[in-house]
């Protein structure tokens, strides 16, 4: 059978790959091991959190589905760092699993141009350096020139439990060892990493009494902008929080020695901001006690998931530690904790689309990228089914930069510094967080979404409307000045807040820290032709503003810096700071502009400001050569 694009894995990855694809109107295949696990949350039941919040977000602003499955089956909404600023808050909720999970699929198989086969690929048909199609473990051949790997953990995949090794790409699951092997076959540098999740406990086994209630927000914001928040009021469950302690600490150490990650029955290297439980006890022995966030899986809370509890040991210490922890003394365990190792991919041999270097029509997204994650994932898939189709049309690729998204981030930093630990997004790692907020995502991204034919007219009309009232309050805010008039210090008393001493601009009044909606219409009356959304806007862009300028300002200069052309026989040996390394890439692809440079893989923004500064030394220099010359 005959597609225009093909998609291998059915994980967050794969529902947006093939979601995209199919939507942008391109004859779609998913083909996944097992139908019913399509959107399955292999750990925990959780979307969001910092910094994957706004992915989410983003996704949800181009047109993918993650945000919309989220307030439909969210059991617990709450926004993390909310007394901070807007730029490092995250939105997180605890999701149904199971709810997650059939609505995901029910969406794939009512969609239009989406076919989904329950099959396993063996391998991969490459012709002349091209994708041609796929080959399944039942023999089924099925051709198109566009094919999309999001396999996840399920390449060359080994299951630890204690001295127990199963080869699964999770648990209960077959491994996908026919394609781990026609990659290595392929050339493509492959590594092993691990990852983990905890145990599984029965709820009516565990007594909640001894615990601490963790609520979700009283006004709950939903993930995505097509959510309408006036109808927006889910039922929320609580989370439990629970505290190990000296016994389970001792339970754990003295068992270390059957630990796989301390045996040496464990190569693959595991994330570093989610350790295992043995693994912290093992880094910070000074430690009394750890936080365990006992989460529901289901809105009926009839199994609970041990957030901060993953473990590889053995079953019979699982059990001993988990009972030493209050409130757990009769834990009943549903599903043993364990650690799986998997293959992945070298980021640094993907494009930016996320296609292969080596081999045209052949893509990559997700875990098998290096990445750990939903929403990195859901985030990869999404960028790959769209480019998959953008390359079908012979279209322009569509390639998000650093400051417009933390997607763009995301994959800037996979394909030019690859990982040698599973990648997590921080907002940390993005240099224009101030600009890219959970907040403004869907006037940042949604005019992409609606071009490529992801978002409807009526969604972006609204936002194009929330854009231009907020581009028409905020030049308002800036252009026009109050004085300190007897009358204006009386209002500025009135609502709590601070006089001013001088003429000053509109946006530095309403950017003081604690301004809020209240005060803002106190003394702006007008501005109540705006809605809440808008006002909210217009709150953070004012608290923001000179830092905003700044970011937007640096941008500029970037984007001046990258127009820049190389000159021909530009000596990169000459230039003191560039690595062996970056000198040799450089020397290699000979790149015409610094924005060429900036694409190639391991060229870091330092190294191009560096070249930047030596362009222009030698400019100079020859310029004032010629003077001389004249004279």
């Amino acid at each position: 059978m005959n597609y225009d694009v093909i998609v291998i894995g059915g994980g967050h990855a794969g529902i947006e790959a093939s979601l995209a694809s199919a939507r942008m109107g391109a004859k779609t295949l998913l083909v996944t091991i097992l139908a019913e696990q399509i959107g399955a949350s292999s750990c925990n039941p959780a979307i969001g959190g910092l910094a994957k919040g706004h992915l989410v977000k983003e996704i949800d602003a181009l047109g993918g589905e993650m945000g919309l499955c989220t307030d439909a089956t969210g059991l617990q909404f709450r926004i993390l760092n909310a007394s901070k600023g807007p730029a490092v808050r995250g939105s997180r909720a605890q999701i149904d699993m199971d709810r997650y999970r059939i609505y995901m699929r029910d969406v794939i198989l009512r969609t239009p141009n989406l076919d989904i086969k329950q099959e396993m690929v063996d391998s991969l048909f490459i012709e002349e350096g091209e994708a041609r199609g796929v080959v399944t473990q039942l023999g089924n051949k099925y051709m198109a020139p566009k094919l999309i790997i999001t396999a996840g953990t399920f390449l060359d995949g080994v299951i630890h439990i204690g001295e127990t090794q199963l080869s699964a790409g999770r648990q209960g699951e077959f491994a996908s060892i026919k394609l781990a092997e026609c990659w290595r076959r392929l050339g493509f540098e492959i590594g092993r990493l691990k990852t983990g999740t905890c145990a599984r406990v029965d709820g009516t086994s565990i007594d909640f009494s001894q615990m601490e209630e963790q609520h979700g927000d009283e006004n709950p914001i939903p993930f995505s902008f097509r959510t309408p928040r006036e109808t927006f009021h889910p039922k929320q469950l609580p989370c439990m929080v629970a505290y190990t302690n000296s016994s389970t600490h001792n339970i754990i150490e003295s068992n270390f020695y059957r630990a796989p990650l301390f045996s040496g029955q464990i190569d693959g290297i595991g994330p570093r901001y989610c350790p295992s439980i043995e693994d912290k006890i093992n880094r910070f022995r000074d430690r009394e006690r750890h936080q365990i966030f006992i989460e529901p899986q289901t809105l009926e809370a009839n199994e609970f998931y041990l957030n901060g509890m993953s473990t590889s040991l053995p079953t019979d210490v699982q059990l001993d530690m988990i009972r030493s922890v209050a409130g757990m003394e009769e834990a009943k365990i549903v599903r043993y904790g364990y650690a799986i190792e998997y293959d992945f991919i070298q980021p640094t041999e993907l494009k930016h689309t996320l296609e292969t270097k080596k081999i045209k029509g052949l893509y990559c997204a997700g875990q098998v990228n290096g990445t750990t994650g939903y929403e990195e994932a859901a985030a990869q898939g999404l960028m790959a089914g769209i480019n998959a189709v953008l390359a079908l049309r012979n279209e322009d690729p569509f390639v998000l930069g650093r400051d417009e998204a933390y997607i763009g981030v995301l994959i800037d930093d996979l394909v030019t510094k690859g990982t040698k630990e599973p990648y997590r997004m921080f907002t940390s790692r993005a240099e224009y967080r101030l600009l890219l907020r959970e907040d403004n995502a869907d006037i940042r991204l949604s005019q992409y979404g609606y071009q490529l034919g992801l978002l409807d007219e009526e969604f972006y009309n609204k936002v194009i409307s929330k854009k231009e009232s907020l581009d028409e309050a905020i030049a308002f805010l800036k252009n026009t000045s109050v004085t300190p008039t007897k009358e204006f210090l009386e209002q500025l008393e009135a609502i709590g807040e601070m006089k001013i001493n001088d003429r000053t601009f509109w946006i530095d009044v309403i950017g003081r820290g604690d301004f809020d909606k209240a005060k803002l219409l106190a003394l702006l009356p007008d501005f109540e032709k705006y809605n809440d959304d808008v006002i909210e806007q217009i709150l953070v862009e004012a608290k923001y503003s000179r830092y905003i300028d700044k970011q937007q300002s640096q941008i500029h200069r970037m984007e001046e810096m990258l127009s820049i052309k190389i000159p021909a026989e530009f000596n990169y040996r000459k230039v003191s700071g560039l690595s062996n390394e970056i000198v040799e890439k450089l020397e290699k692809f000979t790149p015409i502009t610094l924005q060429a440079a900036s694409q190639i893989s391991g060229i870091t923004p330092a190294a191009l400001e560096i070249v930047h500064i030596y362009i222009k030394m030698e400019c100079k220099a020859k310029q004032k050569m010629r003077m001389n010359n004249k004279k």
